[in-house]
């Protein structure tokens, strides 16, 4: 009766959180060292100025944001690229003995 059962979640456990890799945490590490430095560089903004200074910080989390399906926003973009811009024609290669040929 030596049966296993494998969780469906087993790659979340090799995330850091269960939802970043160390490229998302550099990636939004970054966006938000470069929002701070603006911050103290640039003094007494109006709206429209902090919402500038802000956006690396958005925009990196927006990056690794985690959505369903897909590791992260980051991930989710890069598989539609490379679906996109790949080819589109797909060569059977099986592990039949012949692999179809005669």
């Amino acid at each position: 009766m030596d049966q296993y059962l494998i969780p469906a979640n087993t790659k979340k456990s090799k995330l850091i959180l269960g939802f970043f890799t160390p490229v998302d945490l550099a990636i939004f590490g970054v966006g938000c060292l470069i929002t701070i430095i603006m911050l103290f560089v640039f003094q007494g903004m109006t709206f429209q100025q902090a919402l500038l200074v802000l956006l690396p910080a958005m925009v990196s989390g927006f990056l690794v944001m985690p959505v369903p399906n897909y590791h992260n926003v980051l991930q989710l973009i890069t598989n539609i690229i490379t679906f996109l811009f790949n080819r589109r024609r797909y060569y059977w290669k099986g592990w039949c003995i012949r692999d179809g040929e005669k």
